[in-house]
């Protein structure tokens, strides 16, 4: 019997290395791939990977290298008009490749100031160095989204940079108030990125196209040049109306109305009731006042009513102000543009609290901002009407087949 068992098991050690064997000498059995970059087979090399750290320079990296008999002084004579070494700064990668033998000896150092291009100093040889940008190619893609708290969020899921919800809130900005989007609200967007050496990705590079469905409607936006020449783009919706308007929706980023227009308002420090004559919007002290719009600046100063006041005017019709500031970042006679900070959100004068009253006039009358109908800027030309059309139609037919998803 033990002698059965001890046959058996012979001959499944030999079954056992006659299959290792096999597998080990297996002639479809591919090759491990040389890792290849910057133009260079590193299997070549000994490679040593690092960044550029405090106190380092171009020469404190390179003498303490295996150099032979060249000079540190000399190298740099010879390389600066090709790369000018003081350029190198902190927590920028570099590589050196050395020799594989025991010596070590630097062959190649390459620096990379960005993600887009870097430097080689070749050693051998005759010193040389030279600059290579990396190639770029854009890839479009459409995606499309449910909120579920933030645009940020939402497009984060999705892997997407978040420059793009920043481009969509500026483009948006006239058209659609962000804090008024409610979870379960959809949108689309058609936009490009970059991918360096097809494979690095180097974020959003332009947006093509997009749709946000607000209060039950779907407000497009196409990027489109009336003037060709000029290429300055803005954006229109899907018949070409400007979503740009001549006034942003209020003067903060982040929106929390706490007081409206009213001809009666029970005034919360005078204990009065009053008209209160433009639109409260809370936020912390400190927080940026943008203008509306371009204009001069037409006074300044403070009141004890008021506090801290900006007034702008925007031209034969419409004037701004801005209320209870902390600090007044603008003089009277400036000329502002949209967007600009023009101050900073306090709690002077009558306030409760910090915030910023915007007040409204036309024609020399102080109205409700929210009710107006404001005028959008830059209107679509009729005559670039049918290519504005035909440019938008592929991008929308897109848009629309994800917008029920």
């Amino acid at each position: 019997m033990k002698q059965v068992s001890l046959l058996i098991l012979v001959l499944f050690s030999m079954f056992s290395c006659s299959k290792s064997e096999n597998l080990s000498v297996n002639p479809g059995q591919k090759k491990r791939p040389e890792a290849e970059q910057f133009g260079f087979k590193f299997n070549d090399f000994n490679v040593l990977h690092d960044t550029i750290q405090s106190g380092d320079t171009f020469g404190s990296i390179i003498e303490n290298q295996n150099l032979g008999d060249k000079q540190v002084y000399d190298i740099i004579e010879k390389v600066k008009d090709s790369f000018n070494v003081r350029s190198i700064r902190i927590g920028k990668p570099f590589t050196l490749l050395r020799s594989k033998d025991r010596h070590k000896k630097l062959q190649v150092l390459v620096y990379q100031p960005d993600r887009g291009s870097y430097y080689v100093v070749d050693f051998r040889d005759s010193i040389t160095a030279y600059k290579k940008i990396r190639p770029v190619r854009i890839k479009q893609r459409t995606i499309a989204g449910v909120l579920d708290g933030s645009l940020s969020d939402a497009l984060n899921k999705q892997g997407v940079d978040a420059a793009l919800a920043n481009k969509l809130t500026k483009v948006y900005a006239w058209s659609i108030d962000f804090f008024k989007l409610k979870k379960g609200d959809k949108f689309g967007v058609t936009f490009t990125e970059r991918y360096i050496d097809d494979t690095i990705y180097d974020g959003v590079d332009s947006l093509k196209a997009a749709f946000f469905d607000y209060k039950g409607k779907l407000i497009y936006a196409f990027p489109f040049a009336q003037n060709q020449n000029s290429g300055k783009l803005d954006y229109y919706d899907d018949q070409g109306k400007a979503l740009k308007n001549f006034f942003l929706k209020s003067p903060l980023k982040f929106v929390n109305i706490t007081s409206r227009f009213s001809k009666n308002r029970f005034h919360p420090v005078q204990q009065i009731w009053k008209a209160h004559k433009g639109t409260d919007y809370a936020a912390p002290s400190g927080t940026p006042i943008m203008t509306t719009a371009s204009g001069i600046v037409e006074q300044t100063g403070y009141t004890a009513g008021n506090g801290n006041f900006v007034k702008v005017k925007h031209d034969r019709t419409y004037s701004t102000q801005y209320l209870h500031m902390s600090k007044i970042l603008v003089r009277r006679g400036q000329r502002v543009t949209q967007g600009s900070i023009i101050g900073k959100v306090g709690s002077t004068g009558l306030a409760t609290g910090p915030h910023v009253c915007y007040r409204f006039w036309k024609n020399g009358v102080q109205v409700d901002a929210l009710r107006l109908k404001l005028p959008n800027s830059q209107p679509m030309d009729k005559k670039n009407l049918p290519r504005f059309m035909a440019q938008i139609q592929p991008l929308k037919r897109e848009l629309d087949s994800v917008a029920n998803l």
